[in-house]
């Protein structure tokens, strides 16, 4: 085997070399390369066409990379910021500014504060986010309603100070803001029905609860009794239905699925949650069983890489086990960190989902 060759099949075997292939975003910072062929040395994440694997030399440091004789990339930028981290601070100013506004500026104020074109700052603002400007300035003022009606202020007085221009426009959307009406809301949801049930599974006590619109909450434990007096506590003056010989065939449903996740879940979910938290688990839900991903590559699906600590509350807000795949989310080194309904029932989820169980 020649030199050249030898060369190649190392740099393949490699772990590094596939994070190149994939132009992994996470490994930007932990090593850098130079092809020799355009004299050039880039971080992981270059966009720039994968070399070939012969002509690829790998450093651990910076500084090493420098040494090479080789010039930075202009795409990639190896020593500063990834045009991604700059993006993202732009994209993040941007958002302090829609929620500092008492009313949500428009899509030309909110360019030119980041010193960009609308067309181009449009496409990226919902690429970071996974929102447009204006589904964000939305989400920000249904979010201070939530938390005004909370306080128990009056409604008017709640959506004005969200920034709403008139009682009309906030009522048109308000059903889909706080899933019920404002003063329900205000209330603590009365006269909301929930259908609950409780059952054994191989993974402990099971509690499904489902509103009109679906399945509110799935959750798991040791004691029935606590898992329906936490329901009461998130639901205080809902009214509870159980025992209900109908909906006994919805956790049926929920229990084939915790034991085969194969078989999906064929039942509309009531989700409810703050857009970011929303968000978080869309994209659990994209997670394939049988597959893992960190808090940090969940972080960068959702276009805000920095939000990792956020993302790990969203998972743990989550009240729909196992249909929301929360369990699928591990740390980076691997390990499977916390689970709210405990490590035990997470590791048994994966390791089923993995068919080794």
């Amino acid at each position: 085997m020649t030199k050249s060759g030898k060369k190649s099949q190392n740099i393949v075997h490699d772990p590094r070399w596939q994070k190149i292939v994939d132009r992994d975003k996470a490994a930007d910072g932990q090593f850098w390369y130079s092809v020799s062929t355009t004299g050039i040395y880039c971080r992981p994440s270059c966009p720039s066409r994968t070399p070939k694997p012969e002509n690829v030399t790998l450093y651990d440091t910076l500084e090493a990379a420098r040494l090479s004789d080789c010039r930075p990339c202009k795409r990639c930028n190896p020593e500063g910021c990834s045009t991604d981290a700059t993006n993202a601070v732009l994209i993040e100013q941007a958002c302090r500014l829609i929620e500092a506004s008492e009313t949500s500026p428009s899509l030309n104020e909110l360019a030119n504060a980041v010193e960009l074109s609308p067309g181009y700052f449009h496409r990226l603002f919902k690429a970071q986010t996974g929102l447009t400007p204006k589904s964000y300035a939305n989400a920000h003022r249904a979010r201070k309603v939530r938390d005004g009606l909370a306080q128990g202020s009056k409604i008017t007085d709640a959506v004005y100070d969200a920034g709403f221009q008139s009682n009309g426009r906030f009522y048109a959307q308000s059903s889909a803001m706080l899933g019920m009406t404002p003063s329900r809301y205000r209330d603590g949801g009365p006269h909301e029905v929930l259908h609950f049930a409780v059952a054994e599974c191989s993974l402990g006590s099971v509690l499904v609860a489902s509103s009109e619109k679906g399945v509110a909450s799935i959750v798991l434990g040791d004691d029935p009794d606590a898992l329906v007096r936490d329901l009461q506590d998130r639901f205080p003056k809902a009214e509870l239905v159980g025992a209900d010989a109908d909906y006994e065939q919805s956790i049926a449903q929920v229990i084939s699925f915790i034991e085969d996740p194969n078989r999906g879940l064929d039942l509309p979910l009531d989700v409810r949650g703050t857009a970011f938290q929303q968000r978080v688990w869309q994209a659990l839900r994209q997670i394939p069983a049988g597959e893992t991903a960190t808090y940090a590559e969940v972080a960068r699906r959702i276009g805000q890489p920095a939000a990792t600590r956020a993302v790990a509350s969203a998972c743990a807000a989550n009240h729909i086990a196992v249909a929301i795949p929360c369990h699928r989310v591990i740390r980076t080194d691997g390990s499977l960190s916390g689970y709210r309904w405990g490590v035990e029932r997470k590791r048994t989820l994966l390791s089923r989902e993995a068919g080794t169980k």
